[in-house]
């Protein structure tokens, strides 16, 4: 049961998130989700030969990158607070 204001009325229920928030939420996903993409691949069929695609830059630096990136704006979605006003 929920408590009532000073008022009397039952308190109008809000959401934790803004729609700034979901905003930085999906692009967060986004950035992770490239970065797996980009990780994926470069295996070998043949498991006697060596493909050295898997040492190129785009699995080792690029890929790696993006999903820390998207992890960091995963964080800023999170803490964001849309209703803060500036001075």
């Amino acid at each position: 049961m929920s408590k009532k204001n000073k008022n009397g009325q039952k308190p109008t229920k809000e959401f934790v998130f803004q729609k700034k928030n979901y905003l930085f939420l999906f692009i967060g996903i986004v950035f992770i989700a490239l970065g797996f993409i980009l990780m994926s691949g470069g295996g070998s069929d043949d498991p006697e030969v060596f493909n050295p695609d898997i040492y190129s830059f785009r699995r080792i630096r690029l890929a790696p990158t993006l999903v820390l990136i998207g992890l960091g704006i995963q964080i800023y979605a999170i803490l964001l607070n849309p209703n803060k006003k500036k001075d």
